[in-house]
């Protein structure tokens, strides 16, 4: 499915489902906000994968439809909240804490000593979004994944779920790093739920199934559950039913695929998300409807890895698949 048209033609694709009924309902909305509790959604996939453009149009989708979105950004790079910002820089976590030469204080010194202010942290972005960024350590010193555990601590030390009550909070995790520290939204209970971003390729399922590891493994004691597989087109193989077929094999389902559709790079070349910079077109009612799957979805599950065999075999498939691909 090379050609983004094919996605929108089929009406039984996955990723056309809600098209055409993409809005969150008013009664809804009003819902969420009168519980009070968030949606806590934390999204994973290896680097590269084109996890922050799925997470940032699904949060700038929330947003266009009147909640107030937390956007948390756990990449070192810092770069995952910038569709949301455009090209205004902002202060990341850990720059925050080594401008102030606080970065070795305990929480409670950091908190109770007043040296960071929430909203030294905490930005605004499309219609009030509040983007965070938890930066990364200095080249060469110090760990990334320590780095997102101790932004998540200071943000909540800081009272800033609090603050802000917002209605969706959403994670973006880099997930071909598997040191604890980026698994902290998983086994701290933060997030209700993970959705994986993968592609066709051997590398990005790959990193799939050690997230569904860690995601098995955290869910003992406590963590959040698999909600569900999205497809997003990268790479030399373009085949929904690998991604179908690992999903399945797994004990998830896909909850949406995202053509190659050159719409998106457009929208990204202007640092905005396609809901912002392209709303009439058919790739933003893909994020739309995307947005409300995810936030009405109540299937979670325990997923189960696949074995080395089994990787194995998919491997092989996708070989077979990427040679009849060739002209």
């Amino acid at each position: 499915m090379n050609n983004p048209n094919d996605f929108y033609r089929n009406p039984s694709s996955v990723s056309t489902m809600s098209v055409f009924d993409h809005d969150l309902s008013a009664e809804l909305v009003h819902g969420a906000k009168k519980s009070g509790r968030a949606k806590h959604i934390a999204f994973y996939g290896k680097g590269g994968i084109g996890k922050s453009t799925i997470a940032s149009n699904v949060a700038a989708a929330y947003a266009e439809q009147g909640f107030k979105v937390m956007f948390v950004g756990c990449d070192p790079k810092a770069d995952c909240t910038r569709n949301l910002r455009g090209d205004v820089e902002i202060s990341t976590v850990l720059d925050v804490l080594r401008e102030k030469g606080i970065e070795k204080l305990d929480i409670s010194e950091i908190v109770e000593g007043k040296k960071v202010e929430v909203d030294e942290v905490v930005h605004k972005g499309y219609r009030g979004v509040l983007c965070v960024e938890v930066g990364g350590p200095e080249p060469a010193i110090g760990c990334a994944g320590r780095g997102i555990i101790l932004a998540i601590e200071v943000l909540n030390k800081l009272g800033a779920f609090e603050k802000f009550k917002p209605d969706v909070v959403i994670y973006d995790v880099p997930g071909d790093i598997v040191c604890g520290g980026f698994g902290m939204p998983l086994r701290r209970g933060l997030a209700n739920e993970v959705y994986i971003v993968t592609s066709a390729d051997y590398l990005s399922i790959y990193a799939a199934n050690n997230i569904c590891r860690g995601v098995r493994r955290l869910a003992k004691r406590g963590g959040a559950l698999l909600g569900g597989i999205i497809y997003n087109v990268r790479g030399a193989v373009d085949d929904i039913s690998i991604v179908e077929e690992f999903a399945r094999r797994v004990g998830a389902k896909v909850v949406g695929a995202v053509p190659r559709d050159p719409t998106i790079a457009e929208c990204e070349v202007h640092a905005k998300s396609v809901i912002e910079h392209r709303p009439e077109s058919r790739i933003a009612d893909l994020f739309r409807g995307l947005a409300k799957r995810i936030y009405e979805n109540e299937e979670v599950v325990v997923p189960t890895p696949l074995s080395k065999r089994d990787l194995a075999e998919l491997a092989q498939k996708i070989r077979q698949k990427r040679v009849a691909s060739v002209p």
